[in-house]
């Protein structure tokens, strides 16, 4: 006799599998690991992240946004702006050759959206360049350019402002990259509905939905695509698989127009996790022009899930319920790429010496 069915609510829907596949969570990293895209998130100190470096193989930890702090405020990260020497003094110089930082130079500004007013770019380029005695090995931009910045007569920033020109000119002159986020995963511009993707994530956080903004995602992506057409001489670091991991092709695409382009697949383990077969394919072509990045709270977890994606050949597995509670939810399976060796090392180390001034790791 058939028990009745009780209603479940989509977000309370998580059944238990019954396939039964083997497992190989890594408990270290097969090669030395260069962290190249994470933030201060909360009051970690340097001895805490060191902690969980040791215990997973990752030899350095670069903050992507070192002259700011994330501090959790009523399960909240806020944004609190300091100068560049507080995460100078307390983490890089008191633990050389373990952590490393861009800075946002005057970038970090999440609470005015007035971006360009008097001189921005000369101030910019002067604290950036202040930062950079100090230790920073970059600039970091983040999406906020595009989606809420403006100027001193309120008409919204593209990405390819041409006032900020002298910036990117500046940084390629230094000879130093700039990582630039530029919009977000595709279902954050389409309507939360029933058939976004990622509906549970947009309903527990609706400030990351995007649809209806002043400029559309394909407009934010071809803005970017222009200003790097107009620096050739400057590197950028595109972040999150450039922000179109849902078309690998796309991406290819960019990386043989630009050869001043790197990327990195921080916070997009599970868009390359359900493509398993072409994203091994595009890692093993483009190993070259790929950096490791983390882009949430430190954890053994965390990293370990990083590293079963990239290793193994495990099929069928979620993100660790640790992930899910920062707004990353598994709406699919998991399957790893089992990327070569060769590749693994550019990926995991490699690939950040050579492109971030000053940042090498005893292997």
């Amino acid at each position: 006799m058939t028990e009745p069915v009780d209603e479940v609510l989509l977000k309370d829907f998580k059944p238990k599998p019954l396939m039964r596949v083997s497992e190989h969570v890594p408990e270290t990293a097969r090669f030395p690991v260069i962290d190249a895209h994470n933030h201060l998130f909360g009051d970690l100190s340097a001895e805490e992240l060191i902690e969980v470096m040791d215990a997973v193989g990752v030899k350095l930890w670069v903050n992507v946004t070192g002259n700011v702090t994330m501090p959790l405020e009523n399960n909240t990260y806020t944004i609190a702006r300091r100068d560049f020497g507080h995460f100078a003094e307390r983490y890089m110089e008191k633990y050389p050759g373990r952590f490393a930082a861009l800075t946002m130079s005057d970038f970090a500004q999440w609470g005015d959206p007035i971006l360009l007013k008097d001189d921005f770019a000369e101030r910019c380029i002067q604290h950036l360049e202040e930062d950079l005695a100090r230790g920073a090995c970059g600039l970091k931009v983040t999406k906020e350019l595009g989606l809420f910045y403006r100027d001193g007569d309120g008409a919204m920033l593209g990405v390819d402002e041409g006032r900020l020109y002298p910036i990117w000119r500046r940084a390629g002159e230094l000879g130093i990259p700039v990582l630039i986020h530029v919009s977000d995963p595709a279902a954050f511009f389409l309507p939360i509905d029933a058939h976004n993707e990622h509906y549970l994530t947009l309903r527990e956080f609706p400030a990351w939905g995007f649809h209806g903004s002043f400029f559309s995602k394909e407009e934010l992506l071809q803005q970017r695509n222009r200003m790097i057409a107009d620096h050739p001489q400057t590197m950028f670091i595109l972040p999150h698989v450039a922000n179109h991991p849902e078309d690998l092709a796309s991406v290819a695409e960019l990386l043989d127009a630009h050869p001043n382009v790197i990327i990195d697949f921080s916070a997009r383990i599970d868009e390359l996790g359900r493509q398993p077969y072409t994203a091994h394919d595009f890692f093993v072509k483009y190993q070259d022009r790929i950096l490791f990045g983390l882009d949430m709270p430190v954890s053994p977890e965390a990293y370990r899930c990083y590293f079963r994606i990239l290793e193994t050949r495990d099929e069928n597995f979620d993100y660790p319920d640790y992930i899910g509670r920062f707004g990353v939810y598994t709406r699919w399976k998991l399957y790893g790429l089992d990327l070569p060796d060769e590749v693994l090392k550019k990926v995991y180390y490699e690939n950040a010496e050579r492109v971030l001034p000053g940042v090498r790791i005893d292997t």
